[in-house]
């Protein structure tokens, strides 16, 4: 039977450099697989209410919408590669709509955890692709994935990252570490030697914070080269399987902390109550 990669698109853009560099990727792994596609533009997933049903009981959305056939999709895949734009030095919205109703990814962390994956941020102006590569990087981390590899590709055209700008090489280069490991690090790039994340907020005391598992650290110079070291913390995302059930349970006995000091807090919002005129659309009958 053969396996199932999962391209998941970012782009609103059919044929665009997202889907095409997905399709490219696909065409670079051996036999033996077959290539299904989410465009998650396409797909209606609403804002999360913040109601934590999805951690009691069945464990689902209460909502009516296409979130749960992203996921099943996701979960039934054997693999997947995550493809995206960036939009104003960060990505399309629609990466994050999904993320944000991530904790019912708790409910199949047997079946996600570990999975192979890929991704790559694509950017029309060389340099100008923000933050988009840490959040391909943290939704594979954050979908409790595997996150063997991912990369930065030049293009604004449709097909122009393969137009002399080493698209194809990167593709390449993804599929056999999507297929055979996760590929060596470039040693010359300073990485969080937890979780191999590039990116970091500099603090003013020396220390840092990697911006994919939230670890803390310190960094150095060592023979003119960046050293950086970083310690696990209580919410680190995400090290090891334990990690993601440890904060599960947390989360979940924030509910019993909440009803424990509900009077409490009420008392301070309260004082918030009359405070400013919101901005809301006119009813639909006016």
């Amino acid at each position: 039977m053969a396996k199932t990669l999962l391209g998941i698109v970012g782009s609103p853009r059919k044929f665009g450099n997202s889907e095409l560099f997905v399709k490219e990727l696909f065409g670079q792994i051996p036999s033996g697989w077959e290539l299904k596609l989410i465009r998650l533009t396409e797909l209606n997933i609403r804002p999360c209410l913040a109601c934590y049903q999805c951690l009691f009981g069945e464990m689902k959305c209460p909502q009516k919408d296409d979130f749960q056939l992203a996921l099943d999709a996701l979960v039934e895949a054997d693999a997947y590669v995550v493809a995206v734009p960036t939009y104003l030095l960060g990505p399309n919205a629609c990466l994050k709509r999904f993320l944000d109703r991530g904790l019912s990814f708790y409910s199949q962390l047997d079946r996600l955890w570990g999975k192979p994956a890929v991704g790559v941020a694509i950017a029309g102006i060389e340099g100008m692709e923000g933050y988009t590569k840490l959040c391909v990087d943290s939704f594979i981390k954050l979908t409790l994935g595997d996150l063997r590899g991912s990369a930065v590709v030049y293009g604004a055209l449709p097909g122009e990252i393969f137009l002399g700008n080493g698209g194809k090489e990167t593709a390449k280069r993804l599929a056999r570490a999507l297929v055979e490991g996760k590929e060596a690090a470039d040693p010359s790039v300073p990485a969080c030697p937890l979780c191999g994340g590039d990116t970091f907020r500099f603090m003013g005391d020396g220390t840092l914070r990697c911006m994919l598992c939230s670890s803390s650290g310190r960094y150095g110079w060592d023979e003119n080269r960046l050293q950086i070291e970083t310690f696990p913390m209580e919410h680190s995302f995400f090290l090891t399987y334990e990690d993601v059930v440890r904060h599960a349970e947390w989360l979940r006995g924030m509910k019993e902390k909440f009803l424990e000091r509900r009077k409490e807090l009420k008392a301070v919002t309260q004082g918030y109550t009359q405070t400013g005129t919101w901005v809301r659309p006119e009813e639909a009958d006016k």
